[in-house]
């Protein structure tokens, strides 16, 4: 079922045509969790804790509960597993990121840094105008190395693991994380039951990433690096694959970075290695396909096992 839904979104991505029609799957949870917000999140810190625990609770069953129905009522064989990887493929987002990832690449590589750094904007949230050509290709390497683990490893084990309830309750966990898990006045109480429960969802999912690019990358440096320098990085989980694209790569990534008017001082992964460049990122695109090529080899192998 997994390996069908990755393959579909291989294929097609999600169409625009579609998602002007009907939106996507997680819009409609970031719909649900912008207005539980409005409604729940002022008052003391203590209810703010209490009415974002519920928030969790209600967009988890919201996602979950439908995708458990479903479920029950797929066919088996063959036609259960079409039907069910067509209705995981929309919470796989593999053709998405890529493209979005090369849409920054190819101006890059022309020189056009203007166009990087618009381009760079739509999947990063530091300041674009900040960036040299340098910081553009470190910017779009993380954001293709974490979330090749957010947007398709993590659920994929999780759909490879529980079905499709797994996988819808992972993309409403990880939807909440985005909007209201961060550590700011207006979150930092609501939102801290969700990022807490996106860091343990990602916990080995995250690792899987980063040794699925090791072995794309074909690189011995990438597990070094990713083992050594993980755990110096700001999430306990985007170090492991960002470190082995470091390490896969020859280059260094994370570091300082600018948001807004704040500085953050962020430690190097692989520190002493160069920036990256445009070669560099387009190199990282090729080693994320692999890595994904890999996902769905061993998924195909886990479903043929499980025969």
């Amino acid at each position: 079922m997994m390996a069908v839904a990755l393959a579909v979104d291989a294929g097609l991505g999600w169409p625009a045509r579609v998602y002007a029609r009907i939106g996507h799957p997680v819009t409609w949870l970031g719909a649900l969790i912008a207005g539980l917000e409005r409604r729940f999140n002022h008052g003391g810190p203590t209810r703010r804790l209490a009415m974002g625990t519920l928030t969790v609770t209600l967009v988890t069953a919201a996602a979950a509960g439908p995708a458990f129905a479903l479920q029950g009522v797929l066919p088996g064989g063959a036609a259960g597993v079409v039907i069910g990887g067509l209705l995981v493929w929309p919470l796989v987002a593999a053709r998405s990121l890529h493209d979005h990832v090369a849409a920054v690449a190819r101006p890059l590589s022309r020189g056009d840094l203007t166009g990087a750094r618009g381009a760079v904007a739509m999947i990063v949230g530091r300041d674009p105008a900040t960036l040299d050509a340098a910081g553009v290709a470190r910017a779009a390497l993380e954001s293709l190395s974490e979330n090749a683990s957010d947007g398709v490893v993590a659920p994929l084990f999780w759909g490879a693991i529980l079905g499709l309830p797994g996988i819808a309750a992972y993309k409403a966990i990880n939807t909440m994380d985005s909007m209201i898990g961060h550590r700011n006045a207006r979150y930092e109480h609501f939102g801290k039951v969700a990022a807490r429960l996106d860091d343990g969802v990602n916990l080995i999912p995250a690792r899987l990433t980063g040794l699925a690019i090791a072995l794309a990358g074909y690189s011995r440096a990438a597990l070094r690096v990713m083992w050594r320098d993980a755990g110096a990085h700001r999430s306990p989980n985007a170090g492991w694959p960002e470190g082995a694209m470091a390490g896969a790569l020859g280059i260094r990534l994370s570091g300082p970075r600018i948001y807004g008017d704040r500085v953050a001082e962020e430690p190097w992964l692989n520190g002493a290695a160069p920036d990256p460049d445009a070669a560099g990122l387009r190199r990282g695109l090729v080693i994320y396909v692999r890595a994904m090529g890999l996902c769905g080899l061993l998924l195909v192998i886990a479903a043929i096992g499980g025969m």
